[in-house]
């Protein structure tokens, strides 16, 4: 009886010491502070596909700026990396450009860093608007307001989805996003250029950029 009575309580012991442990490891972590994810809305880009059309959550930027819903339009065919469809921009020999926008459900916050993923490629059959351009992101606090450049991406040549990786330190609080097709920098002349978007998800806070 003492002998089992003994166990007993040396069992109890290490449970309670177990769980002491589990609980000061916890404690120090969210000390610690714990990571932040900002999903984005309609990160995939879903919506019916269709040529000078946003995907729900977002609107276009500019009066010249037509983005579309794809693959099927403008002879565009490839795949989505995620979904059923995805988003395309253009940019042009006139210096304009496409782009679009969307409100956080949740604030970028002043001071903080950020990662984010995002899959790109381009389409080598685009309504003639064939030569890889880049993709720019801005931190904006209000729609199509461009406060504050967050990422640049590589010239995006590659016809098959690429997943690319981005970090950036957020000046101020920023509501709202911007994302855009560009050219190629420095560039001597401005030319046709298109870039597709798909799986951009979240962004998640990192300890520096």
């Amino acid at each position: 009886m003492f002998i089992k009575l003994l166990n007993f309580k040396i069992l109890n012991f290490n449970l309670i010491t177990t769980i002491l442990l589990i609980q000061a490891v916890l404690g120090q972590t969210f000390a610690q502070g714990t990571l932040e994810i900002i999903n984005i809305p309609n990160g995939s880009f879903e919506g019916i596909p269709k040529g000078a059309s946003c995907p729900k959550e977002w609107v276009a930027c500019g009066y010249n700026s037509t983005p579309d819903i794809l693959p099927g339009p403008w002879g565009v065919t490839n795949t989505p990396s995620d979904g059923y469809s995805y988003l395309g921009l253009t940019a042009r020999e006139d210096k304009t450009f496409e782009a679009i926008s969307t409100k956080l459900l949740k604030p970028l916050r002043k001071n903080q860093c950020y990662n984010f993923k995002v899959d790109l490629c381009r389409s080598s059959a685009y309504a003639g608007f064939n030569g890889a351009g880049t993709m720019r992101i801005w931190g904006a606090k209000s729609s199509c307001e461009r406060l504050q450049l967050l990422a640049v991406s590589p010239v995006i040549s590659n016809y098959d989805w690429k997943t690319f990786s981005f970090s950036f330190f957020a000046k101020d609080n920023y509501d709202y996003i911007i994302i855009e097709c560009y050219y190629k920098m420095p560039s001597l002349f401005h030319y046709r250029a298109n870039i597709l978007i798909d799986s951009f998800f979240y962004f998640e806070s990192c300890d520096r950029a």
